[in-house]
């Protein structure tokens, strides 16, 4: 099989001749800017740069050598944007090694060596503390109260980090014929690999509830102020739907899959009952899958960190086709239970190996026994594609990554 057809397949809970591999294709599956230099580093690998797409978490874009050396079956279509060096500049990350951002991400160092990142307006609107690893957000514009309009929505979601330092291709949105462009240039990707492309669009709804509100607001205001929240919802679903006509009009029938976002759960739990999951969150969620699946050839993933065993069913009922990261160190999330309760209905894209305490901690025999055991688990007739419990962080040893894709590579014998 390509690879194209092998994460397809699985997809489709068919059997593929191995299994699927993912590192990077998302900003939640890939890996940080100091673990990849200290991964290159290991490999001996002196050539190339490591570019920080997502600069909020500093996260990189593997390079072309690091997907083929793995056999990555993934890629995320940003990489068609910024290609040239120009479009970078080197940086110093936090360990004394060397990375590169964008050219439009200018923070700021402070004397206590903090970073911090302003919009035009110079609303601080991010802050990385000295010797930290990714940025915090920091300007909430409706913490206060929600407003008496929408008037300025548009205006206070572009001062959120998570919009206003938004990765690849949405840097570029602003630009003239951007959606023509994008085509354009996914059309050439897809001609030039055999690998499954991906579109990361986010649509978050919870999430940007607290992006806007602050987290202890929102969840207070699900509960206590029904009103505000739905309107809230409404709102977002009209620039979300707007953003999902182009983007299924421009590139739905040249990428294979979709992404979309909002984290539901906890370590220890969802964030909210089942109860108000379905009555605030899933006829959204439901809508923007029919929409996506009417108007394009793309499946749909869902990124939802956490415990999210009660509303799986309800996932997969709103027409997510994959769940991703699986963290299978939380509450009732057992891998086993989700493979054989759900494993038919929905593709489990992570759960590979648990990042909060084997890949980082453990030795590289642990992690190599430990992803065996997942794989074992989760590959069953399909419906997995493999992956970390979300992005590689800086104190992984390099050894525990290769033990890692070795256990997918023997997985094929």
């Amino acid at each position: 099989m390509t690879s194209r057809e092998r994460v397809l397949a699985a997809i489709s809970h068919k059997t593929p001749d191995q299994c699927p591999l993912d590192l990077g294709s998302t900003p939640s599956s890939g890996i940080s800017a100091i673990a990849y230099n200290n991964l290159k580093k290991h490999l001996g690998m002196t050539e190339g740069h490591t570019r920080i797409f997502d600069v909020v978490q500093q996260v990189v874009q593997p390079e072309d050598e690091i997907i083929e050396k793995f056999g990555v079956d993934v890629i995320d279509i940003g990489r068609v944007f910024n290609e040239k060096d120009s479009d970078w500049y080197d940086v110093t990350l936090a360990d004394g090694s060397v990375g590169q951002y964008p050219t439009w991400f200018r923070p700021e160092k402070q004397p206590n060596g903090d970073w911090l990142a302003y919009d035009k307006d110079r609303t601080k609107i991010a802050r990385m503390p000295v010797g930290a690893t990714f940025f915090d957000q920091t300007y909430f514009p409706y913490e206060e109260d929600y407003p008496d309009n929408y008037d300025d929505l548009d205006r206070e979601m572009s001062k959120v980090l998570w919009s206003a330092l938004v990765h690849s291709p949405w840097d570029h949105a602003g630009e003239p014929d951007f959606y023509k462009t994008l085509r354009e240039r996914v059309i050439k990707l897809r001609e030039s690999t055999d690998k499954a492309l991906m579109i990361t669009c986010g649509c978050n709804l919870f999430e940007w509830g607290t992006f806007l509100r602050r987290m202890d607001n929102f969840l207070m205001d699900i509960y206590s102020d029904e009103e505000n929240v739905e309107a809230l919802i409404e709102q977002l679903m009209i620039r979300h739907l707007a953003t999902l006509e182009k983007v299924c009009a421009s590139v739905g029938d040249v990428v294979d899959i979709l992404r979309f976002g909002d984290d539901l759960g906890m370590t220890t739990g969802m964030f909210m009952s089942r109860e108000k999951y379905q009555t605030f969150f899933k006829p959204y969620h439901t809508q923007l899958n029919e929409y996506v699946h009417k108007h394009s050839n793309m499946k749909t993933l869902l990124h939802s960190c956490g415990s999210l065993y009660p509303i799986i069913p309800d996932l997969i009922d709103a027409g997510y086709d994959i769940l991703n990261p699986v963290q299978t160190s939380a509450y009732q999330m057992d891998p086993a239970t989700l493979k054989r309760e759900f494993g038919k209905d929905i593709t489990f894209w992570g759960g590979g190996c648990d990042t909060k305490s084997v890949l980082n901690r453990g030795t590289p025999n642990e992690v190599y026994d430990h992803c065996r055991r997942m794989i074992d688990i989760f590959n069953q007739d399909g419906g997995f594609v493999f992956n970390q419990e979300h992005n590689i962080l800086p104190d992984v040893p390099p050894e525990n990554i290769l033990a890692m894709y070795r256990a997918v590579k023997d997985s094929a014998k």
